[in-house]
């Protein structure tokens, strides 16, 4: 039986993000559920914003570094903050490089075949649900399975306890059972 591997990371690079508290915390069930799970920040994955021009003089190595990663990983597990009801720009330029076509390799080889969980938080009251569709459509569009499975975390400010812990039992269980179904369902497709 192989063991799913799962990239995590959050839609977000501001350094104390409640997405990425989230994704820490959703790594760490993931990982109770037998995936081996690397974390990832996008800070640490700086690329400039998609554009063909760019692409045309020579994708840069960041993006590159960045499509490998993915690439070499059967599921993602991503929280993402909303703004004005969508999900970050971020995470939208991350999605855009990694889906760009290079010579010799298959349509979509970042996304096509793998699969997804999602994850929101917000200090707002609805949690980020707002731009889970979207997202969700997004990466549907590129040949990800999205699990139904997700979770979004209002008064996120509110929400944490010490460390990467949620204070709420409820809200803790919710989000280990996303991983929990992300993991299952990875490993069912990987057969």
């Amino acid at each position: 039986m192989t063991t799913p591997k799962l990239l995590a990371f959050a839609g977000s690079t501001r350094r104390d993000s409640f997405n990425k508290r989230l994704v820490r915390i959703a790594a760490e069930a993931a990982r109770r559920a037998g995936a081996e799970v690397t974390v990832v920040d996008l800070a640490d994955h700086p690329m400039p914003l998609f554009d063909e021009d760019l692409e045309a003089a020579g994708t840069p190595d960041e993006a590159k570094r960045w499509k490998e990663l993915m690439k070499a990983h059967h599921g993602f597990l991503i929280s993402s903050p909303e703004y004005n009801s969508s999900y970050s720009g971020v995470l939208k330029n991350a999605i855009d490089w990694a889906s760009r076509p290079a010579q010799g390799e298959p349509t979509l080889a970042a996304f096509a075949g793998k699969t997804a969980a999602l994850l929101a938080a917000s200090p707002g009251a609805m949690g980020g649900i707002r731009m889970l569709p979207q997202l969700r459509n997004v990466l549907m569009n590129i040949r990800v399975h999205v699990i139904p499975d997700q979770f979004g975390l209002g008064q996120a400010h509110l929400a944490f306890g010490e460390g990467d812990t949620l204070k709420e039992p409820k809200q803790a269980a919710s989000v280990e059972g996303v991983a929990q179904a992300l993991v299952r369902t990875t490993r069912a497709l990987l057969g």
